[in-house]
């Protein structure tokens, strides 16, 4: 298990290494000069290359990739040039809403999908097996966004059971909750879908094993031998998209945080994107993409604890 952690973990690192040169180089490459964007058109040119002095744009590319990582790596993910505060800062302020919300909404899709999948399953070619499957496929294909505005539509608008946007805060937690049970409906639907579908599948490839016809011939009904032997095994893939799926709802809300006006890290990157503030984006992107790395090597780590022939692969 040693063995398989230290592989898992070098290749986390060669990842995270190629990652940061990735989004510096992407982000870099971007038109237009932030400095001279912050200035206005009517800037001078000696207006603008003192303020790119002051906010190292001056420098080679290489000595300020080294510099952002560098810092990085000691915690200090710079100072935004917009809001003249630490990234970290930002981030610590903002993690509070994106955390819970893909929190809340991963909850909300496992709490759907389980028993779906699994009903679907048991019932293999039966009229709720379809009905199951033609509603996942409905929750595929539905942008989340439109989703979104159709809730606010009907929950916000017309029955004015929530509030069509923005965030109070922790000090009053019913009504934070309140604020996000939308948004994370929102992003809960189309992974409820996804993550039923795989289900399904997982649970209808176990029951084709030798150990469930072996259960069956000891006197097992579908149903028991469904319950006590396939579900386990069935929850080995089922567990790397839920890991997958939280790190796309932590990584990816950036349009229902705009459309519900939610204060959280999407809603920073596309401000940051729109004030051309490259720090912002770099070091945010670049922390997302370390959450994400992070909870596939959890995953991977839980895989091996619960499917000992990855350890011996390993």
């Amino acid at each position: 298990m040693i063995r398989f952690a230290l592989g898992r973990l070098a290749s986390l690192t060669a990842s995270l290494i190629v990652a940061s040169i990735v989004i510096f180089a992407v982000v870099e490459v971007i038109p237009g000069d932030p400095a001279a964007f912050m200035l206005g058109v009517n800037a001078r040119p000696d207006t603008i290359a003192a303020l790119r002095a002051e906010m190292g744009l001056d420098e080679p590319m290489v000595t300020r990739y080294a510099a952002w990582v560098g810092g990085m790596v000691q915690g200090d993910f710079g100072m935004s040039w917009t809001y003249k505060t630490p990234v970290a800062t930002l981030v610590a302020d903002r993690i509070w809403v994106s955390l819970p919300l893909a929190i809340y909404a991963l909850a909300l899709s496992t709490l759907v999908a389980f028993p779906a999948g699994i009903y679907a399953a048991s019932r293999r070619g039966g009229a709720g097996d379809t009905a199951i499957m033609g509603a996942t496929q409905l929750g595929v294909a539905i942008p989340n966004f439109w989703f979104a505005m159709i809730l606010v539509l009907i929950f916000a608008i017309n029955l004015r059971w929530f509030s069509a946007g923005g965030f109070p805060g922790w000090a009053d937690p019913f009504a934070a909750i309140k604020a996000l049970t939308l948004p994370a409906i929102a992003l809960a639907l189309p992974q409820a879908a996804i993550l039923a579908r795989v289900m399904r599948s997982s649970l209808l490839d176990m029951l084709g094993e030798d150990f469930m016809r072996t259960a069956r011939a000891k006197g097992l009904t579908r149903r028991q031998a469904l319950w006590r032997h396939a579900l386990r095994n069935a929850l080995i893939p089922v567990l790397t998209i839920i890991g997958l799926q939280f790190s796309f709802l932590l990584a990816g809300a950036i349009i229902i945080e705009q459309v519900f006006f939610l204060p959280g890290l999407g809603r920073l990157i596309f401000q940051a994107i729109s004030a051309r503030d490259l720090i912002v984006v770099e070091s945010v992107v670049m922390l997302l993409v370390f959450t994400v790395i992070m909870v596939n090597f959890i995953v991977d780590l839980t895989y091996a604890a619960v499917d000992p022939r990855l350890r011996a692969r390993a």
